[in-house]
């Protein structure tokens, strides 16, 4: 299974090059970027980690993709995400964002449905990579 979280994440996975494309799109824009990381890509989970602070102050996106490839040396296991953000409202707006990198094997979901009063269903979403502790989700066993 694969996650599909985000701007392109039903096509096939970003060369290095297009990424860089998009970064410069973004930076063309005006929306400054940050990378963040997670082992739990769960679509509720909306806060993952940080790697360093949003770069306000940088055009080039050669400086862009030089942090989201130190974030892929320090987390080669990890799903990492770009996030660019378009400060027009007033508030933090999230103009583009998608997957950067995805871990060699992603385990995937299942669904457990659960039969409560009245006849009502509820179905819950489990990730299989929770099944494992925290920080070892996607590396070998």
């Amino acid at each position: 299974m694969r996650i599909t979280q985000g701007t392109f994440s039903y096509l096939p996975d970003l060369t290095d090059d297009e990424i860089t494309q998009q970064i410069a799109y973004a930076l063309g824009n005006g929306w400054p970027c940050s990378v963040e990381f997670t082992d739990d890509p769960h679509p509720r989970n909306s806060y993952w980690e940080m790697w360093g602070l949003p770069m306000f102050d940088l055009a080039d996106p050669a400086a862009v993709f030089l942090e989201i490839a130190e974030c892929r040396r320090a987390y080669p296991d990890r799903y990492i995400r770009l996030n660019a953000y378009d400060a027009r409202y007033g508030r933090q707006t999230t103009a583009l964002s998608f997957i950067v990198q995805r871990p060699a094997e992603e385990p995937g979901f299942r669904l457990d449905r659960e039969e409560t009063s009245d006849r009502r269903v509820r179905v819950r979403m489990h990730p299989y990579a929770l099944d494992r502790p925290e920080g070892d989700r996607y590396g070998t066993p």
